[in-house]
């Protein structure tokens, strides 16, 4: 019985040393592609190059303008973030020319997010 409860006690810790690895991992590419996104906007694309990266997984891209209007989302295009999810909005405005990682609530779900704005103004968000 020790023996089961030790190597029980071994796979959970393994699993979650893991699970920390992964995430890490995730966070690096979710950057790098809020980060790639930004740069091309500020080098003179325009947020609608970016359509398909609203249906890109597992990390979905949504652009916003600073008033909440979404010009990618995987299904909110053209309607207010402000309007439908307050604290969303609130926490995606916190977005930076440097980028940085915000928190917030979404349909009773915890989730965090790379935000970054663009030299225009606009927000780029990816997460998870």
């Amino acid at each position: 019985m020790k023996r089961f409860v030790m190597m029980l006690v071994v796979v959970v810790v393994v699993s979650l040393s893991l699970t920390g690895v992964v995430f890490a991992g995730d966070k690096g590419a979710i950057k790098t592609q809020v980060d790639e996104i930004v740069m091309a906007i500020d080098g003179g694309k325009m947020a609608s190059d970016f359509t398909e990266a609203a249906n890109r997984k597992p990390y979905y891209v949504y652009i916003m303008e600073m008033n909440g209007i979404l010009l990618v989302h995987p299904s909110l295009v053209g309607q207010n973030l402000k309007e439908k999810a307050a604290p969303a909005y609130d926490a995606v405005v916190q977005a930076t020319p440097g980028g940085t990682w915000v928190k917030y609530e979404w349909k009773g779900k915890e989730k965090n997010a790379y935000v970054r704005k663009t030299q225009s103004g606009m927000i780029v968000g990816s997460g998870y």
